[in-house]
C-alpha cells in the first residue's frame, strides 16, 4: 500500500488533476481527440514519474483508486486501462518510432517536410478510438505496422470488428504489391494513388464455392456478397455491374465486373480469372478499358483503369505482359478461404429446379 502522505506522490496527483480538467474542457470540442491525448498523457506522466518501480506491484491499484476517487464521473481509470496507458504511450512513443518511421522519406536538409511527416503521423494518434488502439497494441507487433493500420483505419472509417479482419487477414502485407504498369502510364501522383489501392493477393473468405468452380461461379459468389467484396477492395469502390456489354465493331462484349471509383474519379475493369495468368489476358483486358475509355468516360473521368485477378501468375510473365501496353492495366491473385466440399453443391437445388417445383405447386 503506497503511503499517501508521500509529498511527491501528492504533488503529482494534484498536477494530474489540473491536466485532465484541462482535458475535460477539450473533450467537450472534441471528445475522442481529447481522450485519446489524456491517455497519452497520461501514460507519459506514468512513463517518466516512474513511482512504479518506487512502489511496486500496488501502484497501479492506487493510482486507480485515487484518479476515480477524483473523478468519479470518468470510467477511463481503471487499474488495466491505466497500464494500457503506459503501454500506449511506450508503443508509439515519438522519439523513438515515429522520427524513425519518416527517416527514410525525405533528405536530412529537407527539414519542414519531414517535420510535418512526423506531426501528420503523430496526430493521427489521437484520431481513432481508444478500443482501437487497444486492438493496435495487442494485434501489431511494431508502431510501424500500427500506423499503417491507422491510417487506413482514418481513410475507410473501419470499425473495431472491420480493423482486426484487417489484421487477421495480414493486409499490410499485400497492399500495393499488385503487378502494374501505372508508374508507364499515368502521371506520378496518379500512379501512387492507384497503386495504394490494389493489394497482391485479394482474399476472398466470404465465397462459398466447390473447388472446381468456373470463372461464372466465382463471380457469381463475389456480385452476391458485393458489399463484402468492396470491403476487400478498398474505400471508394462503387459497383456498376457484371457482365457489362459493350459493343465494338458490331460485336458484343461483355465484361466480368464494373467498378466506379469516387476518389479517384475513373472506371475500373476487372477481370476474373480462376488459373494461372496468360500473357493474352492482358491484351483483352486493354481492349476492354480502351471501349470504357471511348464509350463510357466522360471529360470529368480519369483514365480507365484494368485489373485481372486470378489464381495465380508468374511475376515475370505478368510483366513482360504489360511492358509494351499503353493502358494503366494492374494484376493481383487471390485466395479463397472456407471453401465448400466439392459435393457439397451438388446436393443443393439450382435457382432452376426449384422454380420448376414451385411451378407444379401452382
Amino acid at each position: 500500500m503506497l503511503q499517501k502522505s508521500n509529498e511527491q506522490y501528492i504533488s503529482w496527483i494534484l498536477d494530474l488533476k489540473q491536466k485532465i480538467q484541462q482535458s475535460q474542457i477539450k473533450a467537450a470540442i472534441q471528445v475522442n481527440s481529447a481522450l485519446i491525448e489524456m491517455y497519452w498523457d497520461l501514460g507519459k506522466e506514468i512513463t517518466e514519474r516512474n513511482f512504479e518501480n518506487t512502489y511496486g506491484s500496488g501502484f497501479f491499484s492506487q493510482l486507480s483508486k485515487d484518479l476515480r476517487l477524483e473523478f468519479p464521473e470518468i470510467k477511463g481509470f481503471s487499474e488495466s486501462n491505466l497500464k494500457y496507458c503506459k503501454r500506449f504511450y511506450l508503443f508509439y512513443n515519438e522519439s523513438n518510432t515515429i522520427r524513425q518511421q519518416v527517416s527514410d522519406e525525405f533528405r536530412n536538409d529537407d527539414k519542414q517536410n519531414r517535420q510535418q511527416a512526423v506531426d501528420d503521423l503523430r496526430n493521427n494518434i489521437f484520431l481513432i478510438p481508444w478500443g482501437h488502439h487497444i486492438t493496435l497494441m495487442t494485434k501489431c507487433s511494431t508502431s510501424e505496422e500500427a500506423h499503417f493500420y491507422i491510417r487506413k483505419a482514418i481513410e475507410n472509417g473501419w470499425s473495431r470488428s472491420v480493423l482486426l479482419n484487417m489484421i487477421s487477414g495480414k493486409l499490410i502485407e499485400s497492399q500495393g504489391k499488385a503487378i502494374n504498369n501505372f508508374s508507364h502510364t499515368l502521371p506520378d501522383y496518379e500512379s501512387d494513388l492507384i497503386r495504394e489501392t490494389l493489394k497482391d493477393p485479394y482474399i476472398f473468405d466470404f465465397i462459398n464455392v466447390t473447388e472446381n468452380y468456373k470463372e461464372r461461379e466465382l463471380e457469381n459468389a463475389l456480385t452476391e456478397n458485393i458489399s463484402k467484396f468492396l470491403i476487400e477492395l478498398g474505400s471508394g469502390f462503387a459497383f456498376v455491374g457484371k457482365q457489362v456489354e459493350i459493343t465494338v465493331g458490331n460485336q458484343s462484349f461483355f465484361i466480368d465486373l464494373l467498378f466506379y471509383h469516387i476518389k479517384l474519379k475513373r472506371y475500373v475493369v476487372i477481370e476474373l480469372k480462376t488459373g494461372h495468368f496468360e500473357p493474352e489476358f492482358a491484351g483483352k483486358l486493354n481492349f476492354y478499358v480502351t471501349a470504357v475509355d471511348k464509350q463510357m468516360r466522360d471529360e470529368n473521368d480519369n483514365a480507365t483503369v484494368g485489373m485481372i485477378i486470378c489464381k495465380d501468375k508468374n511475376e515475370i510473365i505478368a510483366e513482360y505482359s504489360l511492358t509494351d501496353l499503353h493502358k494503366p492495366l494492374g494484376i493481383s491473385s487471390y485466395e479463397l478461404k472456407k471453401i465448400l466440399p466439392e459435393n457439397f453443391k451438388s446436393h443443393l437445388p439450382s435457382i432452376e429446379e426449384v422454380e420448376n417445383e414451385l411451378k407444379k405447386l401452382q
